[in-house]
């Protein structure tokens, strides 16, 4: 019988440090310690050329994020973080003023992004920020590259767009679910399952994240006992949860976006213990009244990013409720939104262009991951840096990122959630 501690996690958040790919490109390398701390590759010693001077920019940016579809409950702290961004931009008034155009993604059944993407462009947007999706991603990235305008999603995960041809235009400040995935899967075992059911989205993100999870807990000892897909528009998943239980799984991977409100009622009604789920990032959220008291208690999941601090939380709700009138739910990707328009910002600062290919071409450096330039964690201050001819490496709210030469984030935190008796989430790190 296999010991009941088939993995163990050194720590409840883990932070990757990634190589930055091995000079042919194939973006192998990568290094996730399980302590929470930082190895692999450092920035190049060496500074990159800084010019001083006075800038006159207008960065005009355009989301394309969630309103509708799927997964509408990202858009607000998405959008909310984009907002934030451009007040606290052009409050600094160093030389460039940011143009914010709020736009809807949908998700690939209601193809909003189809409408949203073309009008963006035509309007002579800068820089497109969104999807959220990875699966909607795939549906425009194209279009936006053949635009030769820069694209940054605050929550693009697939391992797919690692080595997508994109003429060095799209940049995701969310890490890849090769993470994610790695930090599920053991988890998972750390808590002592053997044997593992899976549910999953048939999309970019759900087909990744599934494979990346099966092969980390198999490869800790584990038995992933039956793994059931489902595809975007279904409304009926019994047949998916009946294949599940029937292999008497310990506990089950919800790897979904907005359709776990109808899964989850169908699967404590079959009588499955509501605390042996996982959750992700596509489907983590506080349900707070909107299941009975107590439905979720003790149930986990896993959400790129670090603690936000209450001060960045109040931020992003003032900016919100001037916006929509309405409190923020979750929180989740608004750093990872907010610091896509600052790195953006930034990368056009350093190139004194607002030209596609020449902030793609300093959004390596202003990240850290070229260039040895200085540490600033606020847009104000790297902002002057930058005028002042020297180079920056910046580190927002999401934490230090630092892009290889795919446009990755080389470093992220992936936090740990568990459920109280109330459907909301408190974090474990």
């Amino acid at each position: 019988m296999r010991s009941r501690g088939i993995a163990i996690l050194a720590a409840s958040s883990l932070l990757l440090a990634a190589c930055g790919g091995n000079g042919n490109g194939d973006g192998e390398g990568t290094d996730s310690p399980g302590d929470g701390g930082t190895t692999g590759d450092s920035a190049p010693e060496t500074q990159a050329a800084g010019t001083a001077g006075e800038r006159d920019l207008t960065l005009k940016v355009g989301t394309v994020l969630p309103q509708t579809g799927a997964l509408a409950f990202l858009g607000p702290p998405e959008e909310a973080g984009v907002l934030l961004a451009e007040k606290h931009i052009n409050e600094a008034d160093l030389g460039i003023t940011v143009e914010v155009t709020l736009g809807d993604s949908g998700d690939p059944d209601n193809r909003a992004y189809a409408t949203t993407v073309p009008e963006l462009l035509n309007a002579g947007n800068n820089v497109i920020v969104g999807a959220a999706s990875s699966g909607v991603s795939k549906l425009f990235i194209d279009e936006v590259v053949a635009a030769k305008r820069l694209m940054i999603s605050p929550a693009n995960t697939s391992p797919e767009f690692t080595d997508w041809a994109d003429d060095n235009l799209y940049w995701r400040t969310a890490p890849s679910d090769l993470l994610q995935g790695e930090v599920l899967g053991n988890l998972i075992g750390q808590d002592g399952v053997q044997n593992l059911g899976i549910m999953y989205l048939n999309d970019a993100y759900g087909t990744g994240l599934e494979k990346v999870v099966t092969d980390t807990f198999e490869a800790a000892g584990g038995t992933v006992v039956a793994s059931e897909s489902y595809n975007a528009g279904d409304t009926t998943f019994d047949a998916q949860i009946s294949s599940l239980l029937a292999q008497n799984p310990d506990a089950i991977a919800m790897i979904t976006f907005e359709e776990i409100k109808t899964i989850l009622p169908a699967v404590d009604a079959a009588g499955f213990d509501m605390s042996k789920l996982y959750f992700v990032d596509g489907n983590i959220s506080n349900y707070g009244d909107e299941f009975d008291a107590g439905l979720l208690e003790g149930s986990k999941g896993t959400q790129p990013g670090p603690d936000l601090g209450d001060s960045f939380r109040d931020e992003l709700n003032e900016v919100w409720k001037e916006h929509d009138g309405s409190e923020l739910k979750d929180y989740n990707y608004a750093a990872e939104s907010y610091d896509a328009v600052v790195l953006a910002a930034l990368a056009a600062l350093a190139a004194n262009s607002v030209e596609g290919p020449d902030m793609a071409g300093k959004m390596q450096e202003v990240s850290g991951g070229t260039g040895g330039g200085e540490k600033y964690d606020n847009f104000a201050d790297a902002a002057q840096a930058i005028v002042d001819g020297k180079v920056v490496d910046y580190d927002g709210p999401s934490g230090p990122i630092t892009f290889d030469e795919k446009g990755d984030p080389t470093e992220a935190t992936i936090g740990i959630f568990e459920y109280d008796g109330e459907n909301n989430l408190n974090r474990l790190n």
